[in-house]
């Protein structure tokens, strides 16, 4: 966790909120500026993007952010300093000279120091602690020596956009990190949109000795002309000729095989089949980890824009052989039998 250089650095600037801003408005203000100053989109705006994100992990978290305005307090006179708890009033270099090696005087504890408490403006915290909890205890303030141990590193946000035939059976996509250097990663075959991925050791450093926090990319899949997803099943609508779906085929349907490459796989339209009927074909869909979906194959009748002499007159006998049919009689009774 960084120390001596809060002392410098207004958070709430960088951020362009008001000290009492709430978790919400803070969230706000981070987001539309790592959108604005992101390198992706801002070539040489990176020193912008650190700037923000530190400042977004101090002020985002309870703990870090009273100690930041303890110390802030403190930089800027606003702080009332007492030995001992007691009244009065002390100067800064008091403050520190006390600390690190001043005389002991009234109230000095076994180390020499006194133990110095301070007003930040309606809390009097305790500067040992303070300087405890920003890392340590007793070792120094340059050190900030300590009990609680070494920070672990903030976890970060990322976004990548994939096709949908990537989404499908896997892709390698290289994301800017924070730190302008790039991250590597594998998405994994089946991914869905929106959905996020961890990656461990990723995110940002923390203090010395302490693990690396962790990226989480969330992934948008755009979306493709001709399939579809159904949860793990993929989806296809294919047209048929009148005369397919009556009397039963034999077709070619488009699907996709290894490495995003289209394949094709044969499926039967039965005699009588009707437009939208859902056709399945098992285990040719999105296959992710240990299970794979089916390919939905959605049928609909093509109608020819424009007939030969020949197929008109076919049609039109076929129109007179069946003459006495009416396609909407079941549709007419059971409109006039919900009237009842």
């Amino acid at each position: 966790m960084a120390g001596q250089d809060w002392f410098e650095k207004d958070f709430y600037a960088t951020l362009g909120v008001a000290k009492d801003a709430d978790e919400s408005a803070i969230k706000k203000a981070y987001r539309k500026l790592a959108r604005k100053h992101h390198p992706d989109a801002n070539a040489g705006n990176d020193e912008k993007f650190k700037e923000i994100g530190e400042a977004y992990a101090v002020l985002s978290d309870p703990e870090q952010r009273q100690q930041y305005d303890a110390i802030r307090a403190m930089s800027h006179g606003g702080a009332r300093f007492a030995p001992g708890g007691a009244g009065g009033n002390g100067g800064f270099e008091d403050l520190f000279g006390g600390l690190f090696g001043g005389a002991g005087g009234p109230g000095a504890g076994a180390g020499g120091g006194r133990r110095m408490r301070f007003d930040t403006g309606g809390q009097a915290v305790d500067l040992e602690d303070l300087l405890r909890g920003m890392g340590g205890g007793g070792g120094g303030f340059g050190g900030f020596g300590g009990t609680r141990g070494p920070r672990r590193g903030a976890d970060l946000n990322a976004t990548t956009t994939i096709p949908f035939r990537d989404a499908v059976t896997g892709s390698t996509v290289t994301l800017r990190a924070p730190d302008g250097g790039t991250v590597t990663t594998r998405i994994p075959a089946g991914v869905r949109d929106g959905q996020k991925i961890r990656l461990r050791g990723k995110g940002g450093v923390g203090d010395a000795g302490a693990e690396r926090g962790d990226m989480f990319i969330t992934v948008a899949v755009t979306p493709d002309p001709v399939f579809g997803r159904q949860g793990d099943n993929l989806t296809v609508t294919v047209p048929v000729s009148f005369d397919e779906a009556a009397l039963g085929a034999q077709i070619e349907v488009p699907t996709l095989g290894a490495e995003g490459a289209v394949a094709t796989v044969r499926v039967k339209v039965p005699a009588g089949t009707p437009s939208g009927r859902v056709l399945r074909v098992k285990g040719r869909g999105v296959h992710r980890g240990k299970t794979t979906g089916d390919l939905l194959v959605t049928v609909q009748v093509a109608v020819p824009q424009r007939l030969s002499d020949e197929a008109r007159a076919a049609v039109e006998a076929y129109a007179a052989a069946t003459s006495g049919d009416d396609p909407r009689a079941e549709l007419m009774a059971r409109a006039a039998k919900g009237r009842g």
